[in-house]
């Protein structure tokens, strides 16, 4: 009877299960023993030790394709091979980091697809009283312009922030929030729409709020998307947007045209 322990032995030895020590087998990693006299594969002293380098290759991070050839090899050739096994798994290291770091952004939504200013951005409109509603439908507006328009979100962002100092815009802004509430057809809207463009003609450094996030030969399609998320088409909302944009064009302010369907 050949001397050794069996396979379930070895595996307990190394550290491994049994159906690891068999995989080793079928790639080619570890020889499988000869049966003994009573049917049993008996795992010598030289089949663990082959055991114990595959494991501690395989815990180390080395594929396991890749370990057949560095057990072959010399010392030269398993020192540079090692080498390259440490800059794979540097790199591998660096991008699960890269990716808990988005997970930990994601715990923080906002600030995951808008970035700590226009989070910042977001909690002053909530500070100066701005409606929930309205906050709400600017970060929703405000990720689709990052995403959209990101040559002109950081300008967009720094003329939003000046105009928030005026409090007459802030009031106006207010106010066409509360149009959501109107009904179609209120006659307030076609009002709020000539106070909104007289605003913002009177003050030129408000107006590049409206027309900072404009790029590119299909601005007209982002411009769409972008001013109108979230807007029923039949609202007063939309009523107003329709006329106060009508009013800026006619005086020379290029607004692209919303595309229909």
């Amino acid at each position: 009877m050949r001397n050794g322990v069996t396979i379930g032995q070895a595996a307990a030895f190394v550290g491994v299960t049994v159906k690891t020590v068999r995989h080793y087998h079928k790639l080619g990693l570890v020889t499988e023993p000869d049966r003994d006299s009573s049917g049993y594969r008996r795992y010598g002293s030289d089949d663990l030790l082959r055991l114990v380098r595959v494991r501690a290759l395989a815990a180390a991070g080395v594929p396991l394709a890749d370990i057949g050839p560095l057990l072959d090899a010399d010392t030269d050739r398993f020192a540079a091979a090692l080498v390259e096994v440490e800059r794979g798994l540097t790199e591998r290291i660096e991008e699960m980091i890269a990716r808990r770091d988005a997970l930990h952004r994601l715990a923080d939504g906002d600030r995951a697809l808008l970035g700590d200013r226009a989070v910042a951005l977001l909690d002053r409109m909530s500070q100066l009283g701005f409606p929930t509603d309205e906050i709400a439908t600017a970060r929703e507006g405000w990720a689709l312009a990052k995403a959209l328009v990101p040559e002109g979100f950081d300008d967009y962002l720094t003329h939003l922030d000046h105009a928030l100092d005026d409090p007459s815009y802030v009031a106006l802004i207010k106010r066409a929030a509360s149009a959501a509430e109107w009904d179609p057809d209120d006659p307030r809207a076609a009002a709020l729409a000539i106070d909104l463009a007289d605003h913002f003609l009177a003050n030129p450094d408000h107006l590049k709020v409206v027309t900072a996030l404009q790029a590119g030969t299909d601005a007209a399609t982002r411009y769409t998307m972008i001013a109108r998320h979230g807007e029923d088409r039949t609202s007063a909302t939309a009523r107003a947007t329709a006329v106060f944009e009508d009013r800026l064009r006619a005086s020379g302010v290029r607004i692209p045209r919303p595309e229909t369907h």
